[in-house]
């Protein structure tokens, strides 16, 4: 079994474990049935982007990057938002803001971009090639934001119903679970030499600032900004 198979069936069990010990906790506001499509489509979106673990020729050989698994995984964040049950506007795959979102969410965009400059300042990098600066100025954003912050919330709101309103959005547990996740996917692995490997430095890196953009989302109801966001985090890191 491919060692990134195993990585992804550990994360999901994870999650599956996490989701029912805190929709049990209150089951009036629990759906399991979202719960288990959260997981699944964990499942889809990885697969995707492995190219099936390996079983997808990969059409751009020679290649550093992974345009097609970047590619597929779009294709198919897309379909699942055109069902109905999820639907584009609720997935925030729309260009409409949110009325009276505009200042609050340029005074997010500013700190959000301030902390992935420093961060790039902190850790520089060695000189990039034209090929990672146009990967990372419009994949990584337009990938993993529809996903993350877009169908896999949307599922993850419907599993857990129950809200706390601050800072203009209403919270639940979605936020908290859709970070984590997004955190696991950059910072969990596992090799059957090595066993199972955690970099927390790096969970914190990502899934602290995934709540800034879950924040984006929710505040202006679109996906516009954490895309730009993103792609503007990753852009630069690799650049200076």
């Amino acid at each position: 079994m491919p060692n990134s198979l195993i990585s992804i069936l550990i994360i999901i069990a994870m999650l599956l474990a996490a989701g029912f010990a805190l929709g049990l906790a209150r089951r009036s506001n629990f759906a399991p049935r979202w719960l288990f499509a959260a997981a699944l489509i964990v499942f889809i979106n990885d697969a995707l982007l492995t190219n099936l673990y390996g079983l997808l020729p990969d059409l751009f050989e020679g290649s550093d990057w992974n345009w097609q698994g970047k590619l597929l995984a779009l294709a198919a964040t897309l379909a699942i938002a055109a069902h109905p049950a999820f639907g584009w506007r609720r997935s925030g795959l729309t260009l409409v803001q949110a009325p009276g979102s505009a200042k609050s969410a340029a005074l997010a965009v500013l700190l959000y971009c301030l902390f992935m400059l420093g961060l790039a300042l902190v850790f520089p990098n060695q000189e990039a090639s034209a090929e990672r600066i146009a990967f990372q100025l419009t994949m990584p954003g337009l990938e993993e934001e529809p996903f993350y912050r877009g169908i896999l919330l949307l599922a993850l709101n419907e599993a857990f119903r129950g809200r706390v309103r601050a800072l203009g959005i209403d919270w639940g547990w979605s936020a908290m679970l859709s970070s984590a996740l997004f955190g696991l996917a950059h910072a969990f692995s596992y090799s059957a030499d090595g066993g199972a490997s955690f970099d927390a430095l790096t969970m914190a890196l990502t899934a602290v600032p995934s709540l800034l953009v879950v924040w984006l989302r929710e505040r202006t109801g679109s996906l516009l900004l954490p895309v730009v966001m993103h792609n503007f985090g990753n852009s630069i890191l690799a650049m200076v």
